[in-house]
């Protein structure tokens, strides 16, 4: 049986609103699909929704997580000093990060072929589940299993998004924790230096290219 191992190496920021929907980014400058970002955000019915930037990153994203829709859409992101601003589609997101956390100074140290390390990631498990729904190691989809390893973290203190005209409302906890996967992100709102590793299993999972 065929394995492949995709690595995606970049951000992920995760924050709550006043209005109760969460949204979650994934900034990877590098990955095997070049530069992209993507936004996933969960409404307060539960709804979940994927802004891809292409129909290759959309179907592969749509398999390795849960979405009850799907949009291919423009992404852009660029940084302001602490700012990151988001455009995605229907979603304009900004995100202001305050000091690195006491934590991501600790993981700052982690060399980076270690935190692709699958044996990494399940040592680091153990402590992520006293947060509730943090995991850094699972299922991810039929024949697929996911694991993130942590390399430097830093607190978001303020956002402001927008979604198709309606503003959304001030910061608050990524809570209750978003269900696209595994796991959900810390319930304060962080932007996370990460390394993602897919391992997917067999032909489909090997090929990328198509959506669903």
């Amino acid at each position: 049986m065929t394995r492949r191992r995709w690595y995606f190496d970049g951000w992920i920021g995760a924050a709550g609103t006043a209005s109760g929907t969460r949204l979650v980014l994934g900034h990877w400058p590098r990955s095997p699909f070049g530069p992209f970002s993507d936004v996933m955000i969960e409404h307060p019915d539960g709804e979940r929704l994927l802004l891809a930037p292409s129909p290759e990153v959309a179907g592969f994203v749509a398999r390795t997580y849960a979405f009850d829709r799907v949009e291919v859409v423009p992404v852009a992101v660029w940084r302001d000093g602490a700012r990151w601003c988001v455009r995605a589609g229907p979603l304009a997101l900004d995100l202001v990060t305050g000091r690195r956390t006491a934590l991501g100074a600790l993981l700052r140290a982690v060399p980076p072929p270690l935190a692709r390390s699958h044996t990494w990631a399940a040592v680091c498990d153990v402590p992520a589940r006293l947060l509730p729904g943090v995991r850094t190691l699972g299922s991810a989809g039929p024949g697929r299993r996911e694991w993130y390893g942590a390399r430097d973290q830093h607190r978001v203190v303020s956002v402001r998004a927008v979604l198709a005209g309606a503003d959304l409302g001030c910061l608050a906890p990524v809570d209750p924790p978003v269900t696209f996967g595994f796991g959900s992100a810390p319930r304060t709102p962080s932007l996370v230096r990460i390394t993602s590793t897919v391992e997917t299993t067999g032909g489909r999972g090997a090929a990328p290219g198509s959506p669903g």
